[in-house]
């Protein structure tokens, strides 16, 4: 699960010119399979961090929002450790705009950054800001520590053991302290705090109303894959749900996709590697079970991303994505007879919007790592990868069974291998469920859980209310985190009766909150 998940495009083998790809990935695997040594991921970073900006999914941000101004806070690097960092402090990345914002009266709009540069997270969640306008609103968007510009080691943070300081509790006690502090700083004391939140964000902002009810009034938190990210669930779900938004535009189109994975399988089973690499366009000659296993994580990350961004208008968030992926998809792949190239084609959707990749480097452009969802590219994918092996628990599976994918198994031993060699830890299996309550919820008050049913994450949350006020809202015709976004004139009904519904309930929110506060004056 990630917001940084790769490079984005429409493949054109035409017009080819140069390579891209990181020389000599050095692979240590569990049975070859699931480990990119340190060596490796430091090469790819360092090739990524050279490319022009359209390689990358973490824009240099020219087109940044004029309304947000960028700023620092000074944080504490250990909240639970008086001994080994003492009151060391680093600097960590905010953006806050005011433009709406009735002084020292209006609510505190506060989204916890989640597995990314914060700024992709600001311009692609402009149902924020369209509230503040209405409810004269301040505007905080957090960086995340460890992303973007928030390291707390500067280059020495994705080290061991600097990088242990990467915690969900760190985080959160980071967003607590920053909210608690620039309340004081900007007059806002008796100012309502609501906390927004899409995917792991939104699960920081269900964690923070649990944890923090007395920094923050309420939460709503998008895309929130609360439950199964707790180990609760079936490992099957999340492959499945991918498959059925492919299924749901037309049957042929899956089964064009197992075709196209079953040819694969042939080839490789003959080893006829170089025949493979000339119907993928890939960079490099394959050579090994460990690359077809490599190629077909690239292949199947694809319509992974083409499912949870499947909006019915163009994106650039992720990436650059067109109008209602998933059908586009379905058409290329039932564009001919030649499944293979439609499969490559079908993937070039995702990491080669552009058109200006001259071919496919299956260890640059998709790293696999602790999530099988994909832990994306660059430094915020180390730092994925580490909290995929420590709590955030994402031990999915495809089985050409329940879904359309090759088998690949990820289980809990491979996860615990996998992370031991690693980073040199052990998971701790169900420390979210005990931590964060699980789906033991009924207590807790004032969260929106929002789905969309065309989210392969939507069934690991919460569907179903819980009480008045543990709202849970399912939207249909809805992608991952749709209704953050700002409005679009193509947006369905479903999204737009839900923002009026997350809106009033904000409202009310915010209202008690006052009344609270106003008890004590």
């Amino acid at each position: 699960m990630t917001c940084d998940a790769g490079v984005v495009g429409n493949l054109k083998t035409k017009g080819l010119s140069g390579q891209l790809y990181c020389d000599e990935i050095l692979v240590t695997s569990v049975d070859m399979r699931f480990i990119l040594s340190s060596v490796a991921l430091v090469l790819c970073v360092d090739v990524l961090h050279s490319l022009p900006h359209t390689y990358l999914q973490s824009r240099q941000h020219h087109d940044a929002d004029p309304r947000f101004t960028e700023k620092f806070f000074t944080q504490t690097l250990d909240h639970f450790n008086f001994n080994s960092m003492g009151n060391g402090t680093f600097n960590q990345r905010y953006l806050v705009t005011d433009q709406y914002w009735e002084k020292g009266f209006g609510p505190i709009f506060f989204y916890t950054g989640n597995e990314g540069d914060i700024w992709e997270f600001a311009l692609n969640s402009g149902f924020i800001t369209e509230l503040a306008a209405q409810q004269r609103a301040l505007v905080i968007f957090a960086e995340h520590r460890y992303y973007g510009k928030s390291l707390p080691f500067e280059k020495d943070s994705f080290n061991i053991p600097q990088i242990s300081l990467l915690t969900v509790e760190q985080a959160l006690a980071d967003y607590a302290i920053m909210i608690t502090e620039l309340k004081q700083q900007l007059g806002a004391t008796d100012c309502p705090v609501i906390v927004f939140g899409g995917s792991y964000g939104g699960m920081l902002s269900v964690y923070m109303r649990l944890k923090y009810p007395n920094v923050v009034a309420g939460a709503l938190a998008a895309s929130a894959p609360i439950l199964s990210t707790a180990g609760l669930g079936d490992s099957r779900q999340f492959f499945r749900d991918v498959a059925s938004d492919f299924e749901s535009v037309s049957s042929d189109c899956t089964d064009a996709v197992r075709g196209a994975f079953h040819q694969l399988k042939e080839l490789a089973e003959s080893q006829e590697y170089r025949h493979i690499q000339s119907a993928f366009a890939l960079c490099k000659p394959l050579s090994s079970a460990q690359d077809i296993h490599q190629l077909n994580g690239f292949l199947r990350n694809a319509f992974t991303l083409m499912a949870m961004l499947d909006y019915p208008y163009s994106t650039h968030f992720m990436g650059n994505m067109p109008a209602n992926p998933v059908k586009v998809a379905c058409e290329t792949m039932l564009g001919g007879s030649d499944l293979l190239g439609n499969l490559r084609d079908t993937a070039a959707i995702v990491y080669n919007a552009t058109g200006i990749l001259p071919c496919f480097d299956l260890y640059s452009l998709y790293l696999e790592c602790a999530d099988p969802t994909g832990c994306g590219l660059g430094f915020d994918s180390l730092a994925w990868d580490y909290q995929a092996c420590t709590e955030i628990e994402l031990c999915y599976e495809s089985n050409n069974v329940t879904d359309m994918f090759p088998p690949m198994p990820f289980t809990e031993e491979d996860r615990r291998l996998y992370c031991s060699k690693r980073w040199g830890v052990v998971p701790r299996p169900g420390w979210l469920n005990i931590q964060f309550w699980g789906d033991a919820l009924s207590t807790a008050s004032n969260i929106i859980f929002s789905n969309g049913d065309l989210d392969p994450w939507a069934n690991g949350g919460v569907r179903t209310s819980l009480s008045d006020s543990l709202i849970a809202l399912n939207i249909s015709g809805g992608a991952h985190h749709l209704d953050l976004r700002g409005s679009n004139e193509a947006d369905p009904v479903s999204v737009i009766s839900a923002r009026k519904t997350e809106a009033d309930l904000i409202a009310h929110w915010v209202k008690m909150e006052r009344t609270r506060l106003q008890k004590f004056v």
